[in-house]
């Protein structure tokens, strides 16, 4: 994957001013003529359109500007350094080591200044006054700016096809559009997102396959840091599911799970709710009940066959259809926080005792992966266990001292403690 970065950027240092006296003939008294020094080159971010990775910094990680020029006699300036251009691919989130957001690299020719350039010294021509006459005084130049800065590159598209691995996503991708990823029957085939556009008249969505989610993705397993940050600049998505998948809702539960605990707003995005591989027998056979629970969850599902092209002209029908029913997009004040695991602003989870002796448990990751699991479905009540087990509920109840038959409240939902 080439879409982290780290790179040092250092602006030029100004250059120094000098100490000069006019040395002419006829003029025995010359004044102060040392000039001042030129400033330092900058260093600005670009976007380049061209570029689609950050593949160029694993070569090269340092970006110095030239320094400017110094001073001459005759209160000649030197001459000032010309900017640093660091060309860069739209998309591409600025932060500081510490994880600070400082800028969002979006549209082509987009700058941003990384390391502004020292400025140049004053000449001892700058310190004249009725007390100094002929001063011996002038400036060395400012030096320049120096940090290391991190680089994400988040693609740029309007609407994200999520899934588990195999789940169809890159043949479907190649079925929307003219992209033609990398395809083969076994999980992990597609290792970084790919990008297609999609015609409908004379209008276009340009679509990402995003590499299959893995439970624990949220955390980073699977790379799943580096492909959930992709979709946070889609606006919609399309939830791709195995129709021949032995649990195709616990599979529709995990990765809803997986987008509310790596960011709420993730978790929240409009999806619409796709069935594959309608040509396969079992998933014909799954479809008509598979259909009928989604549709009581609040879902108006599509079935189709990617392999076959079966019902694709009616999603992407569906696809512009949803698109432009969306609000406007509004301009971003703020910069989410992309790992809830890793926010310090407030605590995972709280659990205290209620006067009846049951547990409550509190946390809005934990709280939404509770309301977003299929407790008919064992598969997704042991996967929503090892969630409590992951972000630590399970340990911190057993400290506080829950026993086996005991009754614990996870937002809307009264459990029975088990082994």
């Amino acid at each position: 994957m080439f879409d982290e970065a780290k790179i040092y950027v250092r602006s030029g240092d100004g250059g120094d001013g000098i100490v000069a006296f006019r040395r002419e003939k006829r003029v025995p008294r010359g004044g102060p003529s040392g000039g001042d020094g030129g400033r330092g080159g900058d260093v600005l971010l670009r976007v380049n359109s061209r570029i689609h990775t950050l593949r160029r910094f694993e070569r090269q990680t340092h970006f110095s500007a030239q320094a400017g020029g110094r001073g001459g006699s005759s209160r000649k300036t030197g001459a000032s350094a010309p900017t640093l251009y660091v060309d860069v691919p739209p998309g591409t989130l600025v932060r500081t080591e510490a994880g600070e957001t400082l800028t969002d690299l979006v549209a082509a020719g987009d700058t941003w200044r990384a390391a502004k350039g020292g400025r140049g010294g004053r000449g001892n021509c700058r310190f004249v006054s009725p007390q100094q006459q002929t001063p011996r005084l002038a400036e060395k130049g400012a030096p320049g700016e120096a940090h290391w800065l991190k680089l994400e590159l988040r693609l740029l598209a309007d609407i994200g096809i999520v899934g588990l691995p195999n789940a169809g996503k890159s043949t479907l991708l190649s079925v929307i559009s003219k992209a033609r990823p990398r395809i083969a029957d076994y999980p992990f085939t597609t290792l970084e997102p790919n990008l297609g556009v999609v015609y409908q008249s004379d209008r276009e969505l340009i679509v990402a396959d995003i590499p299959g989610l893995l439970e624990g993705a949220h955390r980073g397993v699977g790379l799943g840091h580096a492909f959930l940050r992709h979709l946070m600049r889609t606006r919609l998505l399309v939830h791709l599911i195995d129709g021949s998948s032995p649990q195709p809702l616990a599979d529709f539960s995990l990765i809803n799970a997986e987008l509310a605990l790596f960011t709420e707003e993730l978790g929240s995005k409009p999806q619409i709710i796709v069935v594959n591989k309608q040509d396969l027998p079992t998933a014909q056979e799954a479809w008509p009940q598979l259909g009928v629970a989604l549709r009581e969850r609040g879902n108006e599902p599509l079935a189709i066959s990617a392999a076959t092209h079966a019902g694709i002209t009616p999603l992407i029908r569906r696809l512009f259809a949803e698109y432009d029913a969306l609000p406007p997009l509004k301009q971003r004040t703020d910069e989410p926080t992309f790992s809830l695991l890793e926010s310090a602003a407030e605590p995972l989870y709280t659990i205290r005792r209620d006067r009846s002796g049951r547990f409550i448990v509190r946390g809005q990751r934990i709280e939404r992966a509770a309301a977003m699991t299929y407790w008919e479905y064992e598969e997704s009540v042991n996967r929503f266990q090892q969630i409590l087990a992951v972000l630590g509920i399970t340990d911190a109840l057993s400290e506080e001292g829950v026993q086996v038959g005991d009754t614990v409240i996870i937002g809307e939902r009264e459990l029975e403690w088990g082994e």
